[in-house]
């Protein structure tokens, strides 16, 4: 029997850069409108709080998981929103200062599923380290049954090699499947900062990946407005990316 549908989401917060004052307002607003069961967050500096602060943005109540990455007061997050219930997780070092996040979740069905949340390497030209983090993230995987969520900034296009690990190890792209191709870009969003990072081409480097019986509803950009009177201003550099999906169906 299929279940009630999961709002799962993902967004690169990009720490506390680029304008981070004026985006913050951003964040919030969107993050109160949006109210997904789960958000991934990636580069979210614990030490300002940021998960806490966009789980606070609206009615729902959010409890959250962390997962450092290259220091402890820096990397992954996992945002839950009640009455779902987060476990404590695992953590799996990727090198390069990066990380991935798993969090089991049990949900009031009874069903339950994992969800992930990583960022891979970001320099242009080292493919061939994305291919090895990739590697290790899906063997990390791979014993895990059931339904498998795993959102994040790949930083890698579709047509790299991790992007390939990703698919070869039996997952799928949620909004690839809802609308028959991949986003032409979630990086850059747009926004004008001092400081900015402009290493590479525009190009889609963040996904929801599925694995297991789920099925996807709709998957569409989120996070993806800029402010009103100031086309510059984004609330980070990457979009995000928002996914309706049932489980067991």
């Amino acid at each position: 029997m299929a279940r009630a549908p999961l709002h799962v989401a993902t967004l690169n917060i990009r720490n506390i850069a680029d304008r981070w004052p004026e985006r913050l307002p951003l964040l919030l607003s969107d993050m109160a409108a949006l109210q997904p069961d789960l958000l991934g967050l990636q580069e979210c500096v614990f030490a300002v709080g940021q998960d806490r602060l966009l789980g606070a943005a609206g009615e729902g109540r959010y409890a959250s998981r962390r997962g450092w990455a290259g220091r402890p007061e820096y990397g992954n997050a996992v945002l839950g929103r009640e009455p779902l219930e987060l476990g404590e997780g695992d953590r799996l070092d990727l090198g390069a200062s990066r990380s991935a996040l798993r969090i089991p979740v049990s949900l009031p069905s009874g069903a339950g599923l994992d969800f992930v949340v990583t960022h891979l390497h970001h320099l242009v030209p080292d493919e061939a380290a994305r291919e090895e983090q990739a590697r290790a993230l899906a063997a990390w995987l791979a014993p895990v049954g059931g339904a498998l969520v795993v959102v994040g900034d790949f930083n890698a296009e579709p047509s790299e090699p991790a992007y390939r690990v990703m698919r070869d190890a039996g997952f799928r792209s949620a909004y690839a499947e809802a609308n028959g191709a991949e986003p032409a870009v979630t990086w850059p969003s747009g926004i004008q900062a001092p400081g900015m990072d402009v290493d590479g081409e525009p190009g889609c480097l963040d996904y929801i990946w599925l694995r297991g019986s789920i099925k996807v509803e709709s998957c569409r950009l989120a996070f993806d407005r800029p402010a009103v009177g100031d086309p510059t201003l984004y609330p980070s550099d990457h979009l995000g990316l928002s996914a309706r999906i049932r489980l067991g169906a």
